[in-house]
């Protein structure tokens, strides 16, 4: 029997195993914070011309890791909450002013542009239409010639 024929025979037996951990959720799947997605490889390089101790480079490697996690796990207990709730509130009032304030204003200069547009247009071509006309007849008159000495 191969191995193959062996797994294919004592897979009905054995089943699947259950779940032991639950898969991580994605807090970040628009990738907003993208760049902040950093390893050690990405601050500390060492070139292959010099080296450390692999030793020192485990146990930098470690520390580093361990000290980012425990500061951030500090840093979020303390200012999460506060930070959540003032953003809370400041997207609460942007929102407000948004949708109360902004939006009712743009929409009422969007129905008055029409009839601004048709008396602008009426103002110009009864002002600035002859106006116009009237000083390019004048000015249509002059010549102007160039003498070389």
């Amino acid at each position: 029997m191969d191995e193959d024929e062996f797994n294919r025979s004592i897979e009905p037996i054995l089943g699947k195993k259950p779940k032991v951990y639950s898969e991580v959720l994605d807090r970040d799947p628009k990738d907003i914070n993208l760049h902040l997605k950093i390893g050690f490889e990405d601050i500390i390089a060492e070139p292959i011309s010099t080296h450390s101790f692999d030793r020192v480079w485990i146990g930098s490697h470690a520390v580093f890791e361990l000290v980012k996690y425990v500061f951030y796990r500090i840093l979020t207990t303390f200012l999460a909450i506060p930070m959540a709730f003032i953003a809370g509130i400041v997207f609460g009032i942007l929102s407000c002013i948004h949708i109360w304030v902004v939006m009712p204003m743009i929409q009422g200069c969007m129905m008055t542009l029409p009839s601004t547009h048709v008396i602008w247009t009426s103002l110009m071509d009864m002002f600035m239409g002859p106006f116009f006309f009237s000083i390019g007849r004048c000015l249509s008159s002059i010549n102007v010639k160039t003498v070389q000495n």
